[in-house]
């Protein structure tokens, strides 16, 4: 690792990329141990000082993903949003799940507890709420409930410990590093489609291109609320198309679809983003809140190719939501987690 910090860490006008086999060699000396805390810290803030390469992202990305066995669901999207959570934003991209699987689109999403540098509520802060298992074994629950229900939720630490081993240090540094990227590109479900969120548009490109690198199919990178996968109902919101190799700027204006609405000032609580979730599925939530879900389903849908326009879009998420598709989805998916637990917690030799 000394001489890869040699090449990263000699300052901002000195400071060299290294190459994709030189990144691979930093990503297997910190996932193995072979680097010590101290060098760990030392390699990731000269990265962020440095800013990361797309090679060496791209590096970190395939080194830890082999780490994984992807769920196999076929013409599925995978949503990534920020993994230090939200503070001031509604979390869309949990009911949007159901009103897409609802339209036949299979989703994953994947979560951890919340990392700096946001500190936000995290998206599995709401599968806390719901009581659900969440313990090292639960990876089957989740995989056979995503069968049925065409919902897949993957807690990333718990499905990968090598990213788990490194919480404490990533704790300790307080800011963003290389893996606030590789987590949300991790894939679990190996999906064609994904949508992504990223914060700074400085970062749009690079984005698209290590979809591209990874062979997505199809997909959008979102400049979304708190740099989430979600689009605004409050004002346009840009994004990149990605379609096989290339990719396209794309501007979101929910007022061109008679979706634009004021979304009100809100402290957010793990609960409250859970009750205005369900409020949305059952058809009782505020406007502002059913007019999120709806424009980000439709674009979704759109973007995977599942529907030809975004207005047919729209118009088959409204309908999931108003015949209560979605909402069954959900109680689908929460009655084959419970009964796939339960059979799991009575199995011979179990623990629990």
């Amino acid at each position: 690792m000394l001489e890869l910090l040699k090449e990263v860490g000699r300052g901002k006008r000195g400071a060299k990329d290294l190459t994709y086999e030189q990144a691979l060699q930093a990503a297997e000396m910190i996932r193995t141990g072979k680097a010590t805390p101290a060098q760990i810290g030392a390699f990731l803030m000269a990265e962020r000082i440095k800013t990361e390469s797309m090679e060496e992202i791209l590096a970190f990305i395939d080194h830890y993903r082999q780490a994984i066995s992807p769920v196999t669901i076929p013409n599925s999207l995978d949503c990534a949003g920020p993994y230090d959570g939200r503070r001031t934003s509604f979390y869309a991209t949990f009911p949007v799940a159901f009103v897409l699987a609802a339209c036949g689109l299979p989703v994953t999403l994947h979560s951890s507890p919340t990392l700096p540098p946001k500190w936000g509520i995290a998206l599995i802060d709401l599968i806390r709420e719901l009581g659900l298992p969440l313990q090292q074994e639960a990876r089957e629950v989740y995989t056979q409930a995503a069968k049925a229900s065409g919902f897949l939720f993957a807690a990333t630490e718990l499905w990968h410990p090598d990213l788990q081993a490194l919480r404490l240090l990533r704790l300790e540094i307080g800011v963003r590093t290389v893996f606030n990227t590789v987590e949300k590109l991790m894939r679990f479900s190996d999906a064609p489609f994904m949508a992504i969120g990223v914060y700074h548009g400085t970062v749009f490109e690079k984005v698209a291109q290590l979809l591209v690198k990874q062979g997505i199919k199809k997909g959008i990178v979102v400049q979304g609320l708190e740099g989430s996968e979600d689009v605004s109902v409050q004002k346009p919101t840009r994004t990149l198309l990605i379609q096989g190799d290339a990719y396209e700027p794309l501007l979101i204006d929910p007022e061109a679809l008679g979706l634009k609405a004021e979304l009100p000032e809100t402290e957010w609580t793990p609960r409250l983003q859970l009750d205005t979730a369900i409020a949305v599925l059952k058809e009782e939530a505020a406007l502002p809140y059913r007019n999120m879900v709806l424009l980000n389903s439709a674009l979704r849908l759109w973007v995977t190719g599942t529907c030809a326009t975004v207005e047919e879009g729209l118009l088959k998420a409204q309908h999931a939501l108003e015949q209560g598709l979605a909402m069954r989805q959900f109680q689908l998916w929460l009655e084959q987690v419970h009964f796939h637990h339960a059979a799991l917690q009575a199995a011979p030799g179990s623990s629990g």
